[in-house]
C-alpha cells in the first residue's frame, strides 16, 4: 500500500465518522415559538393573570368554565401549526379568538363584559410577550364600526386591512415591541392579532378587548347586550371547569380593566403548563405538529367557513433561532459522535500502519 493510500483511507473514515456532527448541530436547533399580546392585553393573557383556579371577572370565570383551567395555564399557545398564512380559510366564523381550537373555546364567548383596556386613536406602541422568541410578522386588525360584542366574532366584523404591521420587531424585556396608528373608533371594540412564524407555517392568534372613550357595553352597534352567548361547541376543558360558559354579565356597565401577567406569574405557572417549546415538527401531539405534515395551499377551501375575499397567504419571512436548550443539546450530541469518530479513526490508522509494514 502506498503512503498516499495509507493517508487517504483513515482520513476518509474519520470524515465519515465526523459528518454526523454537522447534522446533529443542525437538527439540535429547535423551532420554538409561543406568546400572546400584552398591550392591549389579550383575553387569554388577562384570564391567566387573574388566576386560572379563581378568576375574578365574570367573563374569565365563564371562559374557564367552558375551557377548563389548563387552557389558561397554556395561555401562550393559541395557535394553528400548519396555518401557512391561510388564517381566514382555516378559522371558522365565531371561533377567531380560539383559532378554531376546542381547547380554547371559552375565548370565543360572545360577551360585552370582557375586561377591556382603554384605547385611543393615533400612534400606539404595542407589546407582545414572546415566551419562545423567533422571527416573524405581526398583523393587527380592529373591528368595524357597529361591532356588537354580544354576537360571535366573524371575519367580516374586522376591518379588511390591518392597521398595524411589523416584521421581525425588536424585543424589550421579553416583549416584541412595535408601533402602529390606531384608527378613530368609539365605544367597545376588539383588536385581533395574527403572528405568523417566518421559518414555519405555525401562527398564533389573540383577541384583545378595548374601549375608545366611554364603555357603552356594546360598541357602536351594541344594544347593551345580554353579556353572554352560549358556545355551540361542547366543553372539552381538562381542568376544573364544567359549565357552559354563558356567564352572568349584563354588559350594561363598564367592565374592569385587564392586566397582563407579570414575569413572576409566568414563572409560577410554568410548571403547570403543558406547552412544549422544543418539539415543533415532531410527532408529539403536545406540539400540535407532525413530521411531514402537508401544508394547506392558499386555494384550499375552508373546512367550515368560506374564506373572505382578499384573504392571502404569507410566505416565509425570515430565519428563526433556537432557545436556551439548543447549545447543551448540540454539545451533548456532538460529543457522543466525536468519541465514536475518534475510535474509528484510531482503528483505521492501526490497520493502515499494519498493512504498510506487511507490504515492505
Amino acid at each position: 500500500m502506498s503512503a498516499r493510500r495509507r493517508t487517504v483511507t483513515p482520513t476518509r473514515i474519520a470524515a465519515a465518522g465526523l459528518a454526523p456532527l454537522a447534522l446533529v448541530a443542525y437538527a439540535a436547533v429547535p423551532a420554538a415559538a409561543h406568546g400572546s399580546m400584552t398591550d392591549p392585553v389579550s383575553r387569554v393573557a388577562a384570564c391567566y393573570a387573574e388566576g386560572p383556579e379563581s378568576p375574578k371577572s365574570a367573563a374569565c370565570k365563564a371562559a374557564v368554565a367552558a375551557s377548563g383551567t389548563q387552557a389558561f395555564y397554556d395561555w401562550n399557545a393559541v395557535n394553528i401549526a400548519n396555518a401557512a398564512g391561510n388564517h381566514r380559510a382555516l378559522i371558522p366564523n365565531g371561533q377567531l379568538c380560539s383559532a378554531g381550537n376546542d381547547k380554547y373555546q371559552g375565548l370565543d364567548l360572545a360577551r360585552a363584559d370582557w375586561p377591556a383596556g382603554p384605547m385611543s386613536a393615533g400612534p400606539h406602541t404595542f407589546r407582545y410577550k414572546g415566551t419562545a422568541p423567533h422571527k416573524g410578522s405581526f398583523e393587527l386588525y380592529v373591528t368595524k364600526d357597529g361591532y356588537d360584542p354580544t354576537k360571535p366574532l366573524k371575519w367580516s366584523d374586522l376591518e379588511p386591512a390591518p392597521f398595524a404591521k411589523a416584521t421581525d420587531p425588536g424585543m424589550q424585556n421579553g416583549d416584541y415591541v412595535f408601533s402602529g396608528t390606531v384608527p378613530n373608533k368609539s365605544g367597545r371594540h376588539l383588536i385581533y392579532s395574527i403572528w405568523q412564524r417566518s421559518d414555519s407555517p405555525e401562527a398564533f392568534y389573540t383577541c384583545s378587548d378595548v374601549v375608545f372613550g366611554k364603555d357603552n357595553g356594546g360598541g357602536n352597534g351594541g344594544n347593551g347586550g345580554t353579556g353572554a352567548a352560549p358556545s355551540t361547541r361542547p366543553s372539552t376543558g381538562n381542568g376544573t371547569g364544567t359549565g357552559t360558559g354563558t356567564g352572568t354579565g349584563t354588559g350594561s356597565k363598564p367592565s374592569e380593566k385587564p392586566s397582563a401577567p407579570t414575569d413572576q406569574q409566568i414563572a409560577d405557572g410554568a410548571g403547570k403548563s403543558s406547552v412544549e417549546h422544543n418539539g415543533h415538527g415532531d410527532n408529539d401531539p403536545k406540539t400540535n405538529g407532525a413530521a411531514g405534515a402537508s401544508l394547506p395551499s392558499p386555494s384550499s377551501p375552508a373546512p367550515a367557513n368560506p374564506a373572505d375575499p382578499g384573504a392571502s397567504a404569507h410566505g416565509n419571512l425570515a430565519e428563526t433561532g433556537g432557545n436556551s436548550a439548543t447549545p447543551s443539546i448540540a454539545i451533548a450530541g456532538a460529543g457522543a459522535l466525536a468519541v465514536g469518530a475518534a475510535v474509528l479513526f484510531a482503528a483505521a490508522r492501526r490497520r493502515a500502519t499494519t498493512a504498510g509494514r506487511r507490504g515492505r
